[in-house]
């Protein structure tokens, strides 16, 4: 029976969506599945260390979210927001910016005491704007840019570093790989010490990652394309895996499946990927993943139910919310473990 869009949807109460993250970040709950049992279990996300296997690789993500939320004001005295997404060469950045419809090129948009022009406006509606040579826009951004929380938190006060993950080094991201968000230095050293590999790779998350499905059946659904990034080492760390590749978050999956050249094994390199991954996909070179719960009718929600099944999946959805489990960014997590029974190398 084919799939659509309503079978992955859900009612998310507005109270189950976290605020803010759990203190510490290992403190959050962890939700373990095993799809080839059919069993569900409840654990502490620190718990993650006694998951693992020796010989297993896990996956990360270690971009970090460079794009900033910075207000300014129109020629008129309109307030307008910017979200600097991408810095495109010397003071010009990617943008989207609200409202926008009347910021034509030309357009001048006053920022602190400096100024940026609208140079371009793309087929989708972003801006490419520039400072002017006179604006000191370093430090207009150091003092006046926000990191750009995801809408649905509505609480402004966190602390920017708790929406990067411990290990992000590569800037280039609009949002967080929240599934990262749970491991603490503590966490890392206790997974090295049981004889699991860690392996860095680099997806740049785009928001367009968190665009809603809007064609009931899936299959109509375009990516917008990401730059992903697996290094010599990187490639090295997972070809060599005896054990399980464990992927943390979607956004290592999409990179690791984006780089598959065969069974259990990727190639060095990047590129631009608009991998869709959905239910009956054959994945190549993942076998388990750390992952947070979605919010419904979303792209992640498929490559989850790819993963698990929809069937477990769902339902595990449903025992979550009736367990208290918090939902996105700042909630908790779950562990969809590998088939352990696979033939190692």
């Amino acid at each position: 029976m084919r799939l659509t869009l309503s079978d992955f949807d859900y009612d998310l109460p507005e109270e189950a969506i976290a605020q803010a993250p759990a203190e510490p970040r290992d403190s959050s709950r962890l939700m373990v599945i095993d799809p080839y049992e059919k069993r569900v279990e409840h654990r502490i996300f620190r718990d993650i260390v006694h998951e693992l296997e020796p010989d297993d690789v896990l996956v990360v993500n270690d971009t970090r979210v460079s794009a900033l939320r910075v207000y300014g004001t129109k020629a008129t005295g309109g307030r307008v927001e910017l979200l600097l997404m991408q810095n495109i060469g010397d003071s010009a950045f990617e943008a989207l910016v609200s409202p926008g419809r009347r910021l034509q090129p030309g357009a001048v948009i006053r920022i602190g005491g400096g100024r940026a022009i609208v140079e371009d406006v793309k087929p989708d509606g972003r801006r490419i704007v520039r400072f002017d040579d006179a604006t000191p826009w370093r430090e207009a951004l150091a003092q006046l840019g926000e990191t750009p929380l995801p809408p649905y938190i509505h609480d402004r006060t966190a602390d920017p570093d708790r929406y990067q993950t411990v290990y992000s080094a590569i800037p280039g991201s609009s949002a967080a790989p929240t599934a990262g968000l749970h491991f603490t230095e503590e966490v890392l050293e206790r997974i090295r010490e049981k004889g699991v590999r860690i392996a860095r790779v680099t997806l740049d998350v785009s928001l367009d990652t968190f665009r809603p499905i809007r064609s009931e059946d899936p299959a109509d659904h375009k990516m917008h394309g990401e730059r992903w990034t697996v290094s010599e080492e990187a490639a090295e760390t997972i070809n060599d895996c005896k054990g399980s590749v464990i992927a943390v978050g979607t956004t290592s999956v999409r990179t690791l499946e984006s780089a598959a050249v065969d069974t259990r094994r990727v190639a060095a390199g990047s590129g631009v990927t608009t991998l869709f991954i959905t239910p009956g996909y054959e994945f190549q070179a993942v076998d388990g993943l750390i992952t947070n719960f979605h919010m419904p009718r979303t792209t992640m929600l498929l490559l989850v139910a790819a993963l698990c099944g929809r069937e477990m999946l769902m339902a595990s959805y449903e025992t979550a919310l009736s367990e208290g489990y918090r939902f996105l960014s700042f909630g908790d997590s779950m562990f969809i473990k590998p088939r352990r029974t696979h033939e190692k190398r």
